[in-house]
């Protein structure tokens, strides 16, 4: 019989192993010696050894599944448990035990960060349609509507959920972005209705434009253009593409018949060249009302000089240009002036401005206390995320800020 501190081989070739249960049979040795027996089996544990000091390092070192690293456990430990080597069963059990221990930690460390990861999702995606729902109301359609379309772009980026949770959120999201849409689609489409209104009302004008260029009853007919071209103001912008093309008509049809007359009244240069005169004298006399200080006093005091000026007559044709492009620089002048003083003493717009920058002004500080939070937390990933939509946010604001000191305050 031969023995050793683990196992033993008796007269009739059958293999021990010590265990604190016991001896165990481990099988029946008859092709050699007792010492070859014993050094066979335990060849065999040091195999086991070796198996399961890999599985701890591939445990330790990479991302191997727990599930994949307990049917490996499982495997070694029925290897274990069914004696077939020679050495301290015992240790590798506690091996495997701790093991055991070491790949169910991984996995409630992996559940634990999987729970977080979603509820960061479930917020980012909150707070995405949260904005999304305040921006439904917006008037600001060229702003609201990029900003929409970046927060499509962050919810593609974003983790999926549940998928009770994900629809749900993802229907008030596409709700908001439908309903933002219908507004805006009824805005334009009235604007487009308001254009197309324009755009007749100024194709009967020019027709009618058209009609007057030949006739040849000189005051009458200038006073009919004058006439028109209040209609034509009055009428609004057409849509782009026809504004142009039908001023040009318009345009070009009383400068047939101003072209005409010109002719006819050529003698009446002298008459026109001191009318150049006086047109100078006012468009120096309107200059001098800029800068607007007084609004009113401004506006009335062109409005008397326009009807002067209109009183004046033509001048030559080689200085029309030049001396009506002064008075209308004028004109324009007093023009910002209204509109400036208008956006300044419009409530209602001044209102939205202000509660566009106030909403802006909450996500920003939201979005900073956020992301400090989690920089403090140590969750760097998260504090960047949190900080480029600050900074995109923030861009917004300082936009918003901008056009609200339009309305002096």
């Amino acid at each position: 019989m031969s023995s050793d501190p683990w196992g033993r081989v008796d007269e009739a070739g059958t293999v021990y192993v010590r265990t604190p249960d016991g001896e165990k049979v481990v099988g029946s040795w008859q092709a050699g010696s007792p010492e070859e027996a014993l050094a066979y089996f335990e060849r065999k544990y040091d195999g086991l050894v070796v198996e399961i000091s890999l599985l701890e390092r591939r445990v330790k070192t990479t991302d191997l599944s727990a599930k994949d690293a307990s049917t490996a456990i499982e495997h070694l430990r029925e290897q274990v448990d069914a004696h077939h080597a020679v050495g301290d069963l015992a240790a590798l059990r506690e091996r495997l035990d701790q093991l055991t221990e070491a790949v169910d930690k991984r996995r409630e460390e992996r559940r634990a960060r999987k729970a977080q990861q979603s509820e960061e999702a479930r917020r980012a995606k909150e707070e995405v349609v949260a904005e999304a729902e305040q921006l439904a109301d917006s008037d600001q359609w060229r702003v609201a509507g990029e900003r929409l379309r970046a927060l499509v772009e962050t919810w593609k980026g974003l983790p999926r959920l549940d998928r009770k949770s994900d629809d749900e959120l993802w229907h008030r999201f596409s709700h908001a972005r439908s309903a933002f849409s219908k507004r805006r689609k009824a805005h334009f489409a009235q604007l487009d209705a308001q254009r197309e209104e324009a755009r007749q009302r100024k194709e009967k004008l020019v027709s009618e434009a058209e009609s007057l260029s030949g006739s040849r009853e000189w005051g009458p007919t200038a006073a009919k253009y004058r006439d028109l071209m209040q209609e034509w103001k009055a009428a609004g912008r057409a849509q782009r593409e026809h504004e142009e093309d039908l001023w040009s008509r318009f345009r070009g049809a009383q400068d047939v018949f101003f072209q005409a007359r010109s002719e006819v009244f050529a003698e009446r240069d002298a008459e026109q060249r001191e009318n150049l005169t006086r047109k100078e004298e006012l468009a120096a006399e309107a200059e001098k009302l800029l800068p607007v200080s007084d609004l009113k006093s401004a506006r009335s005091a062109f409005r008397a000089l326009n009807e002067r000026w209109d009183a004046v007559g033509h001048v030559p044709r080689d200085s029309k240009a030049r001396i009506e492009g002064r008075m209308h620089a004028v004109e324009r002048a007093i023009q910002d002036a209204e509109d400036s003083e208008w956006r300044r003493s419009n409530p209602e717009a001044r209102a939205r401005a202000a509660g566009l920058t106030g909403q802006l002004q909450d996500a920003v500080d939201k979005l900073r206390e956020q992301a400090e939070k989690a920089r403090a937390s140590g969750n760097d990933a998260r504090a960047a995320k949190l900080e480029q939509e600050l900074a995109g946010r923030q861009a917004l604001l300082d936009q918003a800020q901008k056009g609200l000191e339009e309305f002096g305050g």
